[in-house]
């Protein structure tokens, strides 16, 4: 099941292999800023300024069957807990939330002190890391509801500029072997989480120029490549073994704003400004089908559940 959302308030619905947009929907309320599919492969959940919808992947229901509300600001990232019985979020309202998929208030709220711009659930499914505005990476503990460690990777730049740095996006492995923050000006910031209150750092490295923005960094599946991608145009490829570029994806003629990766880890699908999606073959660093929109909008989020349970 792939995915696709943007500025032009629609949720399109692709065939993967043949790049045919099987089904629209429509999200009334603002831009969508991200889209999630839950484990079962049968909700999607779209994020907006400031709510939540819920559709059904697998019906001809085009209206939503949930709204979350309790954000108060633009949902910046969202996703579900491994068997789908919770969702999570962040926002720039300074918040992380969980919802229980029951009802639509939210469960629990945590205070992170500044716009929050990305957020991630570690594979233990207990803890939470969160990425702000002011260039801290928070890691919250489930069972406590409790922030066990806050850390500002780069305080000497943030010091440089005289303002904070924003982290744009965190990420954990499968594995649990690594934690990765990218900051919005292109640093890439690696640690061994095994201790959660006590991060080992493993690499730091600028991954895009510093005077473009970095707006997406992933872990694949099988947790050996990092993607970034950035305004610049590109996604970036790096081997998380060594931490050095593997291939530069080029094909995209604006921004490049979401990639999301394929079950197996050998193919990526980008979402860009120049109103197209793409799915790569990794291995070969070649685009193998474009998913063209019908309106010339940027596609801002991109959403795959190839999975085969």
């Amino acid at each position: 099941i792939l995915a696709t959302a943007g500025y032009d308030h629609k949720i399109r619905f692709w065939e993967a292999p043949s790049g045919i947009c099987s089904r629209t929907l429509r999200y009334p309320d603002s831009q969508v800023n991200c889209l999630v599919i839950s484990p079962d492969k049968q909700i999607l959940a779209a994020g907006g300024n400031p709510h939540i919808r819920l559709f059904e992947i697998n019906t001809p229901n085009s209206n939503c069957i949930l709204s979350c509300e309790g954000h108060t600001g633009s949902v910046t990232q969202l996703g579900f807990q491994a068997h789908g019985r919770w969702m999570y979020s962040s926002s720039e309202d300074n918040t992380v939330k969980i919802w229980d998929l029951r009802t639509q208030h939210p469960q629990r709220s945590f205070d992170c002190g500044s716009p929050v711009n990305s957020v991630c659930l570690c594979p233990n499914q207990m803890e939470l890391v969160s990425g702000d505005a002011n260039g801290s990476v928070k890691i919250w503990d489930l069972g406590t509801s409790k922030c066990i460690n806050s850390v500002i990777p780069d305080k000497a730049e943030n010091y440089r500029h005289r303002c904070s740095v924003p982290i744009q996006n965190v990420d954990v492995s499968g594995a649990k072997k690594h934690l990765i923050a990218a900051s919005s000006r292109g640093t890439v910031y690696a640690w061994d989480p095994t201790n959660s209150s006590k991060l080992v750092p493993k690499a730091k490295f600028q991954a895009h120029s510093k005077l473009q923005y970095l707006l997406k960094a992933k872990i694949s599946p099988d947790g050996k490549t990092l993607v970034t991608t950035s305004s610049d145009t590109t996604a970036k490829l790096w081997d998380t073994a060594t931490w050095e570029c593997s291939k530069i994806l080029k094909s995209h003629t604006k921004w490049v704003w979401d990639a999301v990766f394929s079950a197996d880890s050998s193919y990526l699908v980008t979402a860009s400004s120049d109103f197209t999606a793409r799915l790569w073959n990794l291995r070969t660093g070649v685009v193998v089908r474009r998913y063209d929109s019908d309106y010339q909008m940027a596609v801002t989020c991109v959403a795959l559940n190839d999975c085969s349970t």
